[in-house]
Parts: C-alpha cells; sequence; structure tokens
C-alpha cells in the first residue's frame, strides 16, 4: 500500500518544537472522501471528536460532514459551539448534572443501558417536549469482536459498552414499554478496519437485532472505519450501506474518527542529547507518555520521515522522552546520518488521538499547534503553550 504523503517537502524548523502540524490540504482530501460516502450511500457521516477536535478547522468539517459524536458534556458543547450540524452524544453513563446540559444541545443522545434509559426518561422525554428535534438510543453490544487490541474492543469479554441481546430481552421482558421513546440503536466494534469487519458486525446485528428494527428510525454504525485510507474499499462500503438502508428503511449514520485526519498531521520534536547504554540512545524534547500515549497504550510504532527500521540504515537509535518514566521510550529507529544535537524529526500521521490525548506530566509543555496548507505553504501556529496552562489544571 503506498501512502499518501504531504510532508516530505515541509521544513520543521519553520515551527517551534515540539510542534503539531496540520496540513489543511490532507485534512480536506480526507473529508472530501468522507463527503462522498455520505452522498452516495445516502448515510449521515459525523466526525468523531474524541479523535480529532482541532476546532480552529471547524469551518472545513461543516462544508463537508453532517456534524460531530461527542463522548460527554464538553465535546457536546464543541460540536455545537464550533462544528456545526447534528450533535450525537453517547457516554457510558451520564452524570444528571452533566445530562441536563446535552439535553439542551444534543441532536441524538445515546444511553449505554437500560438502567441509565429508564433513570433518566422522564427528563430526556420533558426535555423533547420543548426541542422535538431530540432523539434517543441505546448502544447494543452485538457480542462480536473485530478488534485486534482487546483494550480498543468493545465486545471483548466482560466489556461495559452496551447492551448485550440477552439484557436487552430481559429489559423488555421486565418492561414491555421500555422501548418507548427510543428511535434508534447504536454499535461499535472496529479500531483502525476496512470494509470486511464492517460486514461481519452488520451481519451479526442482524441476526441479534434486527426483529427490533421495524420498532426504530435510525441506527449508527460506530466508529473505527477506515475509509479515508488508501486501501479502503470506499466503493463497496457504499453499496454495503445502499442495501443495509434498503432492506430496513432505516436512515444510517457513521462515526469515523481516524478516518477524518489519517495522513494530515506530524509531530516535530528535537534531539536534545545522545548518549550510549549497551546502544545509541537520543533524547527527544517529545514524549511518549505525554504526547503520543497510542505508542504506549495500543501499543504501535510510530513512523518518523525519512527514518526506518532498525539497522536498515547505518546508525541506529533508541529514541526516549524527556521525562522521568523509564518506559518512556518511542522505538528503536535507524538513519542514514549520525542524528545531531538540535536536529529536527517529523513523526508521521500525528493528527487523530494525539492532541486530545496529550497530558502535561513532569511539568512538560505541551506540543504547538500550527496549521500548515501543502497547497500554498501557508503557514501558522495557532498556538503554543505556556507554564500557565500546566498550573491552571492543578489548584
Amino acid at each position: 500500500m503506498q501512502k499518501r504523503e504531504y510532508f516530505t517537502h515541509f521544513n520543521p524548523t519553520r515551527v517551534p518544537s515540539p510542534c503539531f502540524v496540520i496540513d489543511k490540504a490532507a485534512l480536506e482530501d480526507n473529508l472530501t472522501i468522507l463527503n462522498r460516502v455520505q452522498r452516495e450511500s445516502g448515510a449521515k457521516v459525523l466526525g468523531a471528536l474524541k479523535a480529532f477536535s482541532c476546532w480552529s478547522l471547524a469551518p472545513l468539517f461543516r462544508q463537508y460532514l453532517s456534524g460531530t459524536c461527542a463522548s460527554g458534556l464538553h465535546e457536546a458543547r464543541l460540536g455545537r459551539e464550533e462544528f456545526g450540524g447534528e450533535v450525537h452524544c453517547y457516554s457510558a453513563a451520564y452524570k444528571e448534572a452533566d445530562l441536563i446540559q446535552i439535553l439542551k444541545i444534543a441532536d441524538h443522545v445515546l444511553f449505554n443501558s437500560f438502567s441509565q434509559w429508564s433513570r433518566f426518561k422522564s427528563l430526556a422525554l420533558a426535555a423533547q417536549q420543548t426541542r422535538p428535534e431530540l432523539h434517543f438510543g441505546i448502544r447494543i453490544n452485538p457480542e462480536h469482536s473485530e478488534g485486534e487490541v482487546a483494550l480498543y474492543d468493545p465486545c471483548a469479554p466482560c466489556s461495559r459498552m452496551g447492551v448485550p441481546i440477552a439484557q436487552f430481552e430481559q429489559a423488555l421482558a421486565n418492561d414491555p414499554d421500555i422501548l418507548d421513546g427510543i428511535t434508534g440503536l447504536h454499535f461499535h466494534t472496529l479500531c483502525q478496519q476496512d470494509l470486511p469487519p464492517l460486514q461481519r458486525t452488520l451481519a451479526a446485528v442482524e441476526e441479534r437485532f434486527g426483529q427490533y428494527f421495524s420498532r426504530i428510525q435510525w441506527i449508527n454504525f460506530g466508529g473505527g472505519h477506515h475509509i479515508s485510507r488508501e486501501d479502503y474499499q470506499v466503493d463497496e462500503l457504499i453499496q454495503t450501506v445502499k442495501s443495509f438502508m434498503a432492506r430496513h428503511q432505516l436512515q444510517v449514520y457513521l462515526e469515523p474518527g481516524e478516518a477524518v485526519a489519517i495522513r494530515s498531521g506530524v509531530l516535530v520534536a528535537e534531539v536534545l542529547d545522545i548518549t550510549w547504554n549497551t546502544m545509541a540512545q537520543a533524547i527527544l524534547d517529545t514524549s511518549a507518555t505525554c504526547h503520543m500515549p497510542d505508542v504506549l497504550e495500543m501499543p504501535y510504532r510510530a513512523d518518523i520521515l525519512g527514518a526506518g527500521m532498525p539497522n536498515e540504515f547505518a546508525h541506529t537509535y533508541r529514541l526516549g522522552g524527556m521525562t522521568c518514566l523509564a518506559g518512556d521510550v518511542i522505538g528503536d529507529y535507524s538513519f542514514a546520518q549520525p542524528l545531531q544535537i538540535g536536529q529536527r524529526l517529523m513523526f508521521d500521521d500525528m493528527a487523530h488521538y494525539t492532541m486530545v490525548k496529550t497530558t502535561t506530566f513532569n511539568g512538560i509543555n505541551l506540543p504547538a499547534i500550527a496549521i500548515w496548507d501543502s497547497r500554498s505553504n501557508e503557514l501558522h501556529v495557532i498556538r503554543e503553550f505556556e507554564y500557565d496552562d500546566f498550573k491552571n489544571r492543578l489548584s
């Protein structure tokens, strides 16, 4: 698979270090693909703010997508205030105070359990009286795992995400009216995957929950769809969605996160020191644990532009962050030339699940944020962080 490359000609010394750099052109390429799926399939596509919520680029979202999906009150507010379109909100559980505010700004509110729905049903239906466009849904668990990493598998054994069919049927047996007020279902099984896992999931959902489709108006296929990846089967996805909608007469929603921002950003970092302990070590002004935690959590190997696998090129280094955590190791990389103190490196594909997950552990500063347009070479540093950003999140 040949990856789309946007940053091969970007000069990393143009920005402070560390810095997230988002290419507006790359983001628009992704949104164009998602918009095509939306137009040709009839599905509504929402951008998942949990993956990418750079609201300075919200005007682009408004041009191409139907809205955003949120994981709680703050993301829902950001979606309503900045991104426009529909706002859908799902949380594993709601605090009542948060839900009261969410009911004022969201279009779809999705509940993770019948327990939460029963507890807040009267509150929700009262809010609907003043906002008739407000809809409610239940997240279901099709008990069909497609994820390769248990940490990111919503259908793993003992998952807290969604209602399995046995509990769904039991809730109906205990209260035949429990679906009153519910107009849709939501499921999510994917993580960075292409079409066949979705097709298998749909078969499982139809088999387990299809008998209830006549009681709803819409269904949300969740996220994890790598629709804008170079080898994704876009034409087949469009046909799959159209076929599903024709069979069941339901409005379909898709909630891609990574697909919005894939290939659209880099993290610029600088070499601070080079040491030796069994192998060459390079200490950077960034951090796996602070700035790219999925490197440790998933785990995965972040690509560096111009670098290779260990020993692929002449000079191999273990790259580590500047925190006190012994395990703050980004990985082993090789380079054609020896690294130099002060040299800039660019970690590829760093727009999604990076900025939204950063921390100030050890008091380390957050990376700056810059927007670049590879078509015009125009660059704007839109945010730099200071001591007050660290201090004011504490007390």
